[in-house]
């Protein structure tokens, strides 16, 4: 695997990068045509191409082999937060667990956010960097602000935490998780969601959980719940666990 993947989404139907990747291409990493790039659109495929054009806001490119890359896990991992008032500490989130590995990530607007408000831009920016940096494939979804009221109500098909700090009977997310399955976790603001909004959890079948006994940032607490899935999906490794590549010749 080269040092550096460019991102280029529709690379199969385009085969240009854009103009932010093409500066680094040309102006920093210095490429000159007919050297030898990887590119991945995000989707689970990796793209070598040679440079055919070395412009500084539109490189052309000509794909010599596709390599599908498979998932290194069955489960998909879900991360519904409210995002705190200072951004670097999001995007310090969004980063670090797009390197360990999440699946989708949702922010939410709820009775104590510091936060009403978010667009999604600079976020996803940050996503897709950290997912060239970690050399992988597969690029997180990041879903705009929604209502907690409405979010919980939503359908999703798998096993639904909501993790609070109130002194009612909880279960420790590492217990009460079952490994290699589909998961959501719902992280409240730097206040704690309010005692209304893990009810309206629990009724929509949201199982509520503990991190550990310390009282635990927001950003802290998704990469805590993030980190304990991976932990427990690889000491409990699914038996239809596929990790292979496919080239496919263009």
């Amino acid at each position: 695997m080269p040092d550096f993947i460019f991102y280029a989404p529709e690379i199969n139907q385009h085969p240009f990068l854009s103009e932010e990747e093409s500066q680094h291409c040309v102006k920093v990493l210095r490429m000159r045509e007919k050297e030898q790039l990887t590119i991945t659109d995000g989707k689970g495929f990796f793209y070598d191409c040679t440079l055919l054009q070395a412009h500084p806001k539109r490189c052309a490119v000509g794909i010599d082999r596709v390599t599908q890359i498979d998932k290194t896990r069955n489960e998909h991992i879900h991360i519904a937060f409210a995002p705190v008032k200072n951004m670097d500490r999001n995007e310090w989130f969004a980063e670090k667990a797009t390197e360990i590995g999440v699946d989708e990530i949702t922010l939410l607007q709820c009775r104590f956010s510091e936060r009403k408000e978010m667009k999604t831009d600079r976020l996803n920016k940050i996503i897709v960097s950290a997912m060239k940096q970690s050399q992988q494939a597969y690029l997180p979804k990041l879903n705009p602000m929604i209502d907690f009221g409405h979010f919980v109500r939503s359908s999703f098909e798998g096993q639904k935490f909501v993790a609070h700090c109130y002194q009612t009977p909880k279960t420790l997310l590492a217990k009460a998780y079952r490994p290699n399955e589909d998961v959501l976790i719902l992280i409240g603001p730097e206040g704690d969601f309010s005692e209304e909004e893990v009810h309206l959890a629990m009724d929509g079948g949201f199982l509520p959980v503990s991190l550990g006994e310390n009282r635990l940032r927001t950003e802290t607490a998704c990469l805590a719940a993030v980190h304990t899935i991976h932990v427990i999906d690889q000491i409990n490794p699914s038996n239809h666990l596929q990790n292979s590549t496919n080239p496919i010749l263009k």
